[in-house]
């Protein structure tokens, strides 16, 4: 018998899941994400999943990680301080392509070097100048990038700067060409640096989790979830850990494919901060053509191609107050649900509710708390900042006694955007909670904060909603219709025909909307999706079917949606692509660019066989390194020509391998 442990931590959320055989659920757990270690959150919910299966941890032949942290680490700027060295580029490169703001102050030297697009050298690496600035520089960061012109081209320039930083600091380096082999060089210079800053939290994380797991008696290999949804082993992730990102949400999808064996569907996955979508097609999940997107910046790094709303279980909740009607819109920050807080620290929260429900009038705070997160550095805080953060203290605050006029509202924030500082309001869950769908928390704290935001006035002078049962039932409506919406504008996106006009767009354009609602007048209208979805997330039983309803398609609600993230963490496939190209800088001379630099051959097949060998040969060793056995070969190549005076003149030849197998598993 086999047994596979799948974590995921999730922003609200850790789950655990012990999977036989890659058959059969047998036991899942959740724990509350320790975000300041998330290794604690991490040895909970494996405690707990142990606990429920009631098995030997030794039994455990494969552990595997789907990890948010270094997708929230790049939207939250956070990371260690590197340095960038750029070859062969011009100082506003810096500028154009975004790689100053991504430094964030952190240096960078520009030396002459780089290579031409048929990998010649243009001009000499200044060594002299990079060995100086390393000497006086090079241990006042915490890692290195290291970006040349035409790299994937010829990476030597980039080979000789890594060394020479190796040689002169010892700190870690991230070379461009090892992140992809894709021309554009300011847009791999910007994954190198992203990679760089991710290294040592990564590497920390990785540590902490086996350290856990091993203190816990789980001494099976540990591998890590890949943007894509492929498995790599945690030696492989601590290299590069920019591969990393969007690891959560890929793991969800793959997990989806496990449970439902659906072929062609949208996935739709409700966390407590997101909710992200992406398509299945021919069971494989879309990968983004353009590279990953993290908050403001574009990588090359291969992931699933997902759309990301601030949508979810715990989004904040905002009074509309324009129109006779009124209403509620729901993100995208996130809050701590008031139904939580109260478990927290019961006394605090209802006797602020109850005092707020006996005033005459709504105040602008009522049904809000604030605490501070212990063990995040506070480090700069000071001013307005440090006076909120002081009133605050150590335990739970009604928001109304703590900010005493509106300046503050924007120290608040600042603290907020640091993590130093989390704020409980009515959400989505609160809502849930008052109409009896979920009972995880404190129901009557709910009751009482809903009551509260109900008694806010619409246009017309009237209550929103002086029942808390009818405001929550507003507030689930509205997330239904925000989830059509994203559904909407994931389906328009795929459509390869267009509709001349933006997804988001005709997502709400009116004629979509009246064919949503069945419009019967002198004018028929119809709409919908026409693939199934498939439902994940802890939430997506209580939102979901709703969702499946509007839209007229079927929703597809697996057993274990609420721990998908954790079963496609380890049901997954170790698997490596590397591409490489064969191009013609002259007739009859057709040259392959390898690692190990240009070569040339007089015989275009030739040319290709040499570099279907490398890449085979590099992909299956890296599939080792990364943790797989029986590994199977794939290869295709994408082949461009012209004609010319009646005969076939050969352009460019771009191969592209594939190594994929099972990861390794622990035996006595």
């Amino acid at each position: 018998m086999a047994l596979s442990l799948g974590v995921d931590t999730g922003g609200t959320y850790t789950d655990a899941v012990l999977i036989r055989d890659e058959k059969d659920v047998i036991a899942t757990a959740k724990a509350l994400t320790t975000r300041h270690d998330l290794a604690e959150g991490i040895g909970a919910a494996v405690s707990a999943v142990l606990d429920e299966a009631a098995i030997d941890p030794g039994e455990i032949t494969l552990a595997s990680l789907s990890t948010t942290l270094a997708t929230n680490a790049l939207v939250e700027g956070q990371g260690g301080r590197v340095a960038l060295i750029l070859i062969g580029f011009r100082e506003n490169d810096l500028e154009r392509h975004g790689l100053a703001e991504a430094l964030a102050g952190d240096p960078a030297i520009l030396l002459t070097g780089g290579h031409n697009h048929a990998g010649d050298q243009k001009t000499a690496l200044d060594e002299a100048t990079l060995r100086a600035w390393l000497q006086d520089h090079g241990r006042e960061v915490s890692g290195y990038a290291v970006a040349a012109q035409f790299a994937t081209r010829n990476p030597a320039h980039e080979q000789r700067a890594a060394a020479m930083v190796q040689e002169i600091t010892g700190r870690p380096v991230s070379c461009s060409h090892h992140l992809s082999s894709k021309l554009n060089g300011p847009k791999r210079a910007m994954t190198a640096v992203l990679n760089a800053r991710l290294i040592g939290m990564i590497d920390r994380l990785i540590r902490r989790a086996q350290a856990r797991l091993g203190e816990l008696g789980v001494t099976a290999p540990l591998m890590v979830v890949r943007g894509d949804g492929a498995l790599i082993s945690a030696d492989f992730a601590r290299e590069r850990p920019i591969e990393t990102i969007l690891s959560g949400p890929a793991a969800s999808i793959v997990g989806a494919r496990w449970m439902t064996g659906a072929q062609n569907a949208l996935v739709s996955d409700i966390g407590g901060t997101t909710t992200d979508v992406a398509v299945l097609r021919d069971g494989r999940p879309s990968i983004d053509p353009d590279g990953a997107r993290v908050g403001p910046y574009r990588t090359m790094v291969e992931a699933v191609a997902m759309r990301t709303t601030g949508l979810g279980g715990d989004s904040e909740v905002h009074f509309i107050s324009e129109g006779l009607q009124g209403g509620v819109t729901l993100g995208p920050r996130r809050l701590l649900p008031v139904s939580l807080m109260a478990v927290e620290a019961p006394d605090v929260v209802h006797h602020a509710l109850d005092e707020q429900l006996r005033a005459a009038a709504p105040g602008e705070h009522d049904g809000r708390f604030v605490r501070a997160v212990q063990g995040v550095p506070r480090d700069g805080v000071e001013g307005r900042e440090a006076t909120v953060l002081e009133r605050i203290g150590d335990r739970v605050q009604p928001l109304a006694q703590v900010l005493r006029n509106r300046i503050e509202i924007k120290a608040l924030r600042r603290l907020v955007e640091r993590g130093i500082v989390q704020i409980a309001g009515v959400t989505p869950s609160d809502a849930s909670h008052v109409l009896g769908r979920v009972d995880a928390w404190d129901a009557g704290a709910a009751e009482k904060a809903l009551t509260l935001f109900g008694r806010r006035r619409t246009g017309a002078g009237n209550m929103l909603a002086p029942v808390a049962e009818d405001m929550a039932q507003i507030i689930v409506d509205q997330l239904t219709e925000q989830t059509v919406l994203a559904l909407l504008e994931t389906a328009f996106a795929e459509e390869t025909d267009g509709f001349g006009l933006p997804p988001s767009q005709l997502a709400r354009h009116v004629l979509m909307q009246r064919g949503l609602a069945k419009h019967q007048g002198l004018v028929r209208l119809d709409a919908g999706l026409n693939l199934p979805v498939v439902g994940l997330g802890a939430s997506a039983a209580s939102y979901y079917p709703a969702v499946g309803e509007r839209l007229s398609c079927r929703m597809d609600l697996p057993t274990h949606a609420g721990v998908a993230n954790a079963i496609g963490a380890v049901v997954g496939r170790v698997t490596i692509r590397r591409s490489g190209e064969v191009s013609a800088p002259a007739e009859g001379r057709y040259r392959v660019h390898l690692e190990s630099g240009p070569q040339d051959f007089a015989d275009a097949d030739e040319a290709l066989g040499r570099l279907e060998r490398h890449l085979s040969e590099t992909a299956r060793a890296e599939a080792t390194e990364a943790g797989a056995e029986g590994i199977q070969v794939t290869v295709s190549r994408d082949i461009r020509t012209a004609a010319a005076e009646g005969r076939e003149i050969f352009l460019q030849g771009v191969l592209t391998v594939e190594a994929s197998g099972r990861p390794r598993i622990a035996v006595e």
